[in-house]
């Protein structure tokens, strides 16, 4: 008979397992981190072109994995998806510098600035990867170059791709080509939208009018709609589109993941305490369905953990329940990224100040890892939509739910469209895809900003008609509510 795991124990596996607080660009997916919660199922199959989901959901991660011949094959067998296993796959764009693969942001830019339709410009792309000679024989030839040669060369164009398509489909594979990161496209946002656009054109196209080259496409949903406006025909995407939604049994379901998964011996005990997991490939730990997806049985394991309440009794607040729902922003959805980051900070405090609590993790702890977590995820979107921060500045020190005729007040003493544009300028001459960020799409109209805020999930209108913040984003910005989660102290 296994012996349950100490407090302390507890602590050890989980400051080892759980990752740090870090970007998703830094971190290279494994087997051991390949977590396939049910409802991503969709978001894989080859057919389903567009995947959304906003900041730290999993797309670069999946983009990633679907790089990964190794990772492939085991989604494939977890999600029984039997044609993730005859894949050529290849790059359209994404985060890091590939431009023998795709522009630069610099050649981005002058290309753009040359009138050139995207839809001629990602063609180019489609044509290097699937090998044309004229367009990969040259190593150094520029990209305005290649969609030059693309314009003036349609015949030529449609039959490479008729070519690739019969010999793809002669073999039994699928070429799929895969996009993510396209928030580094184009400064101008704009610009950025027509660019979107011209990729699901494309996409669109192969998906009509071939058998076996698809693309996939990792976009946030609010980049998708721009791109509706460029492009309407994009629409006829959405039949099969995906999203990348985690529910909270999923969330639970990740993080036992990672207690399973990290090849300690409390590890093991861990595995052998909680149910009958599997071992599909060597060295990858499969959870009980249980302690994946049912909130019964993942209450009681993180009762285990962190007791089952947030203070003296149930008044205080459930734990299992209080940390998703403290994570949740203005469209209910909890990035996992926050979810693990507000764990590691509670295994941190815990330690640091209540080192004798009868618990792995303290109810404080917990409280100060949503901080945590709420100053991380606001530097995210910081370094991903910086005019989100801009924003939202003005508005320091208010409390929600606060009068959206105060919020315009406070943006016009803060001259919030100017600095807006002053922003857009200074990034319109940065040339790093590590640097390049898109602007907002209604700089112009507070009113539009506002609604562009919601759909990022950052702010929420109340059936008042007031404006509320998650507090996933209004602790980070010392925004207060009444009874909430109190504000990070500067």
């Amino acid at each position: 008979m296994t012996t349950a795991l100490t407090v302390g124990e507890y602590r050890d596996l989980m400051s080892s397992a759980l990752p740090p607080a870090q970007d998703a660009d830094t971190v290279e997916p494994s087997l051991s981190s390949l977590f396939t919660p049910d409802s991503h199922r969709a978001a894989l199959h080859v057919d389903a072109t567009v995947v959304r989901g906003g900041r730290g959901v999993g797309k670069t991660f999946w983009y990633r994995s679907l790089l990964d011949e190794n990772l492939r094959t085991v989604a494939a067998d977890e999600y029984r998806i039997d044609r993730l296993r005859n894949l050529t796959v290849h790059q359209g764009y994404g985060a890091g510098t590939a431009p023998e693969l795709y522009p630069s942001p610099g050649e981005m830019s002058s290309i753009v600035e040359q009138n050139v339709r995207p839809y001629d410009l990602w063609n180019a792309v489609l044509l290097t990867a699937l090998g044309l000679p004229e367009l990969t024989a040259h190593p150094h030839q520029g990209w305005a170059e290649r969609v030059h040669w693309v314009r003036s060369h349609p015949t030529e164009r449609d039959y490479a791709i008729a070519q690739a398509d019969r010999q793809a489909t002669e073999h039994r594979t699928t070429v799929l080509i895969l996009f993510d990161a396209l928030e580094h496209l184009h400064w101008d946002r704009t610009q950025a939208d027509r660019l979107v656009a011209g990729i699901l054109q494309l996409a669109l196209e192969m998906r009509l009018r071939t058998k076996s080259i698809r693309f996939k496409v990792f976009i946030r949903p609010d980049m998708f709609d721009g791109a509706l406006l460029n492009f309407p025909d994009a629409s006829k995407l959405t039949a099969n589109a995906a999203s990348l939604q985690w529910s909270r049994t999923n969330l639970y379901g990740l993080f036992f993941h990672y207690l399973g998964n990290d090849g300690s011996q409390e590890s093991a005990r861990f595995r052998a305490l909680t149910g009958d997991w599997t071992e599909h490939v060597e060295g990858r730990h499969l959870p009980p369905s249980t302690l994946r997806g049912d909130e019964a049985i993942q209450a009681d394991a993180f009762s285990t953990i962190a007791g089952p309440y947030m203070g003296a009794n149930y008044r205080k607040g459930i734990t299992y329940t209080w940390l998703p729902n403290h994570l949740m922003d203005g469209v209910e959805q909890v990035s996992p990224r926050s979810f693990l980051n507000a764990l590691v900070k509670a295994v941190e405090e815990t330690r640091d100040n209540y080192a004798g609590h009868e618990y792995a993790l303290n109810h404080e702890g917990i409280r100060r890892g949503v901080q945590s977590a709420s100053q991380i995820r606001v530097a995210e979107m910081r370094e991903d939509i910086p005019w989100v921060n801009t924003a939202v500045e003005p508005l320091r020190g208010q409390q929600v739910p606060i009068d959206p005729s105060l919020v315009l007040d406070l943006w016009a003493d803060y001259r919030l469209t100017e600095r807006l544009h002053r922003d857009v300028h200074r990034a319109s001459s940065i040339k790093s895809i590590d640097s390049m960020r898109t602007g907002p799409r209604y700089a112009d109209d507070p009113q539009r900003l506002i609604d562009e805020l919601i759909a990022l999930g950052v702010m929420r209108r109340r059936k008042d008609g007031r404006i509320d913040l998650p507090d996933v984003y209004r602790i980070a910005f010392s925004i207060g509510r009444r009874g909430g989660v109190p504000m990070v102290q500067s």
